[in-house]
C-alpha cells in the first residue's frame, strides 16, 4: 500500500480531482470535508501527508485550527496548504502554524505531485540511509540527523521537516552565507523567496523560546543567510 494522503477539502470537485490524481500517483487517499471530521480522524491515526484547505464550509480558519492541531501531535508530518487565499498574510499565518509547504488552487496537478513527492523524499532519503556520523555539533547547537531533531544547550527544538533541513544546510558550512537558491535546494522543494524567509522568521522563534539571547542565524542583506558559530 502506498503512502496514505488526507486531503481536508470541502468542494466535491475538488476533493474528486485531487483523489484520482493522487490515487494514479499510488498514493492511498481519504477525504474529509469538515474540520470536525479531520480531527476525530487524526486522533485515531496519523496519515503520511496532508493537504489541507483553510476555509471549510462556514468555518473561515478551520485549516489553521487542523494544522495547529496536527503540529501538536507531530513535528514531522508533512503539511501542505493548498487553498484560494493567497495574500502574503495567509501565507506567513500558515508558515508560522508550521505548514512544509503553501500552495494555491491555481496550481496544476503535476505541480502539486511533484511538490508531494519532493516532502516525502526528504523523510525517507534519512529512514532508508542511515548515517553513521548521525550527530553532528556545531557550539550549543545538536544535530541529528536519524531522527531529524535539533537540540540547542541540550533542549530539543520542536523543528518541522522543512525548518529541520534549512538549519541543516546553514549549519554545514558555520560561517559561510547560504543564499536563498541553496536554501531551497536543502528544502527539496520549489518554494518561492518569502517562503524561506518565513520559515527563517519561524526558526529564530523557536531557538528563541529556548534561549532569548540566540542570534546565530544572520541575515546577510542582498546575499541570504549563515550560522554563526555559538
Amino acid at each position: 500500500m502506498g503512502k496514505r494522503i488526507a486531503v481536508v477539502e470541502d468542494e466535491p470537485l475538488l476533493q474528486q480531482n485531487y483523489s484520482m490524481a493522487l490515487k494514479k500517483s499510488g498514493y492511498e487517499v481519504v477525504v474529509y470535508e469538515t474540520k470536525q471530521e479531520a480531527e476525530k480522524a487524526f486522533a485515531n491515526r496519523l496519515p503520511d501527508l496532508v493537504l489541507l484547505d483553510i476555509g471549510l464550509g462556514n468555518e473561515q480558519e478551520a485549516g489553521f485550527e487542523i494544522c495547529r492541531s496536527l503540529r501538536q501531535k507531530s513535528t514531522q508530518l508533512p503539511i501542505i496548504f493548498l487553498t484560494a487565499l493567497d495574500s502574503d498574510l495567509d501565507i506567513i499565518s500558515g508558515l508560522r502554524l508550521g505548514a512544509d509547504d503553501y500552495l494555491t488552487k491555481d496550481i496544476s496537478l503535476p505541480h502539486l505531485l511533484a511538490r508531494i513527492s519532493a516532502l516525502f523524499r526528504r523523510l525517507d532519503s534519512l529512514q532508508t540511509s542511515p548515517n553513521a556520523n548521525a550527530i553532528h555539533e556545531v557550539g550549543s547547537l545538536e544535530i541529528d540527523n536519524e531522527r531529524l531533531s535539533v537540540k540547542w544547550n541540550g533542549q530539543l527544538v520542536d523543528l518541522t521537516v522543512s525548518e529541520f533541513w534549512i538549519v541543516n544546510a546553514l549549519v554545514s558550512r558555520p560561517g559561510h552565507v547560504k543564499n536563498r537558491e541553496q536554501l531551497m535546494q536543502a528544502v527539496k522543494a520549489v518554494v518561492d523567496d518569502s517562503t524561506i524567509t518565513s520559515h527563517i522568521k519561524r526558526i529564530r522563534q523557536k531557538f528563541q523560546r529556548i534561549d532569548q539571547t540566540f542570534d546565530s542565524i544572520e541575515t546577510v542583506y542582498g546575499m541570504g543567510y549563515r550560522w554563526n558559530q555559538a
